[in-house]
């Protein structure tokens, strides 16, 4: 006979076409009662078990790999952000190497912790799922088994009811419910064996599955936590590298910086002339006859004199107040030219005080207070620099 297919022969699709024909038409007499159902309600409770356990397992298979994506795009990230820390670490900068070290040593963590999980976690949940599909098909072959068994009980039984019995007939009938049992009852046994067997092995399968997991993790964050402080550790001593350089280029440029120059002293002050001394015969040539009065000319040049006497005397012979260092006099007039600086008359007597960062006083120049603000006021917010060339010390 001819093949029908590879393998299939006509006479064996036949015989299989005939199967599902009476498989169908037992079905419907079950359904509408007119035919006996075996059923076995221990045997269903562990299908239902089988296909939890079997969607439980999948899920957790499904969900497995969605994490091991979500750590290959967090190592992607990982090597991208240390490529671009690296690409701008410039040569001269603390750590160079360190950082480079540490770029290759995260990224081999990340490869680490990635191919660990695969070959633990999801390879063992594989292998675990991998036997789901043959007990699915031997239960579906089961209830396949167990319908023909129910069609060949009830044949046999209506030939024996049968008004005219023909006992070839019920030989036959009686054999072929014999196999059927035979059939039926290998699978079953089998299946009862194994289902609560494996409904039992899940809860071992969970507990090495995060038990695995919970140690790869532990073990990836620990080293990860070690190559995070050692990058902070880089980064704080590169900040401190930035400071010290930003500290020594602001000396370099307060150092380079122009030095206010003392302007030169004006000429000295000159003297006046020499008052000549009358003779007495000259005294008494230029006697007015109102001699007993003084002349309002006299009177008017001792008073200027007094006062003038008194201006520059004046606080200039008590003692030195505190928190100042000596006393000069101005010698010579000076006209300030800035806005910190201390506009001098000759005869003003200054005050002079410490600068409060020495690095800023200038060669040539001090800080001062004159007297006469001093004692007026008591306070040095009027204080400023002049040049020490145009005073000297009382």
């Amino acid at each position: 006979m001819a093949e029908i297919g590879k393998g299939v022969t006509a006479g064996k699709l036949a015989i299989n076409v005939q199967k599902r024909l009476t498989r169908a038409q037992e079905k419907v007499l079950q359904k509408l009662g007119k035919a006996d159902e075996t059923r076995d309600v221990v045997f269903e409770e562990m299908v239902a078990n089988f296909n939890k356990q079997m969607g439980e397992g999948t899920k957790l298979q499904k969900d497995l790999k969605a994490y091991l994506a979500a750590v290959k795009t967090m190592h992607d990230a990982s090597r991208r952000l240390q490529d671009c820390l690296a690409d701008m670490y410039e040569p001269d900068w603390f750590g160079k190497e360190e950082m480079d070290a540490l770029a290759e040593d995260t990224d081999t963590m990340w490869l680490d912790y990635h191919q660990s999980i695969t070959d633990k976690s999801l390879q063992d949940m594989d292998m675990y799922l991998s036997q789901f599909p043959d007990i699915k098909a031997r239960i579906a072959k089961r209830d396949r088994k167990l319908v023909d068994f129910d069609s060949a009980r009830h044949h046999f039984t209506s030939l024996q009811k049968g008004k005219k019995k023909d006992e070839a007939k019920i030989a036959k009938a009686e054999e072929d419910l014999g196999r059927a049992q035979k059939i039926f009852e290998e699978l079953n046994v089998e299946l009862q064996d194994e289902l609560p067997a494996l409904w039992d092995r899940r809860v071992g399968v969970y507990v090495n599955t995060f038990q695995s997991l919970a140690g790869h993790q532990e073990k990836f964050h620990k080293e990860m936590s070690k190559l995070s402080e050692n990058l902070n550790d880089i980064m704080t001593k590169l900040e401190e590298q930035r400071q010290i350089n930003e500290g020594a280029n602001h000396n370099e440029s307060a150092s380079s910086a122009p030095k206010r120059s003392a302007p030169p002293p004006g000429p000295p002050p000159s003297r006046p002339p020499p008052r000549m001394t009358p003779s007495p015969n000259q005294q008494q040539q230029n006697v007015s006859p109102f001699e007993d009065e003084p002349s309002v000319h006299d009177t008017n040049t001792d008073s200027t004199t007094t006062t003038l006497q008194s201006a520059v005397t004046n606080g200039s012979d008590g003692e030195l107040p505190p928190g100042f260092l000596y006393k000069v006099k101005a010698v010579h007039d000076y006209a300030a030219t800035d806005g910190d600086e201390l506009e001098l008359k000759m005869g003003d007597v200054v005050l002079v005080l410490a600068f409060d960062n020495p690095d800023e006083q200038d060669d040539g120049w001090l800080m001062g207070l004159k007297e006469s603000h001093w004692f007026q006021k008591k306070d040095i917010s009027a204080k400023g620099v002049f040049p020490e060339n145009f005073t000297q010390r009382v």
